[in-house]
């Protein structure tokens, strides 16, 4: 079902959001059937969530996730958009199926992987990039309001949260997904479809 002309895709992901990250394995599945331009961006949790009640507990992990979402604005600005999707493969890995809390050996280990020498790991403590990183944020945000999350994905200018989903299809049930969430999200007068989580992410 490839055309010749790709479907340009734009996908907002904080690095640290297991569901945003099995969105973006589901992306990569259904680029492989269904000839998709995917411009990976930042957005970030912590940014989202500033000025909102949220707990204690929620708001303590907002410290590592910056410093994640801080690292990839930097190599962006630094070293342009070709960098970004492998850097948010490479932190990802570590971060959900790997399961690692600790930024001090993850960015290290990400950064090694793309090649990136060990000194830009600075970046991640540094605001230095916080006004662009901001700006991609609500890029994306501001397509589809504030009470929504990570990931954002805009199809063709259309944009929408989500999909939340767990496992990530692979093969044709990738693609047919794809197809489906883009239909749904393509009128203009849908808003929400949701039910209740039963199962948390399945990672590979």
């Amino acid at each position: 079902m490839s055309t010749d002309t790709p479907t340009s895709v734009d996908f907002w992901f904080d690095p640290s959001c297991p569901w945003a990250w099995m969105t973006s394995r589901w992306v990569d599945e259904a680029a492989k059937l269904r000839n998709l331009d995917v411009t990976w961006h930042v957005m970030s949790l912590a940014v989202l969530n500033e000025d909102q009640d949220v707990s204690e507990e929620y708001r303590a992990f907002f410290p590592r996730a910056l410093r994640y979402t801080r690292l990839i604005a930097a190599a962006k600005e630094e070293h342009g958009d070709a960098i970004v999707k492998p850097l948010y493969d490479a932190l990802g890995t570590r971060i959900h199926p790997g399961g690692s809390t600790d930024p001090d050996s993850v960015i290290p280990q990400a950064l090694a992987d793309v090649g990136l020498p060990p000194e830009f790991a600075k970046h991640s403590e540094s605001d230095a990039y916080d006004p662009q990183m901001r700006a991609s944020h609500f890029d994306g945000i501001n397509r589809v309001g504030q009470d929504v999350g990570t990931p954002v994905i805009a199809v063709n200018g259309v944009a929408f949260f989500g999909p939340v989903i767990s496992p990530a299809p692979t093969g044709d049930e990738a693609a047919k997904l794809w197809d489906g969430v883009v239909a749904v999200a393509s009128y203009p007068g849908f808003f929400e479809m949701k039910r209740s989580r039963t199962v948390g992410p399945i990672f590979d």
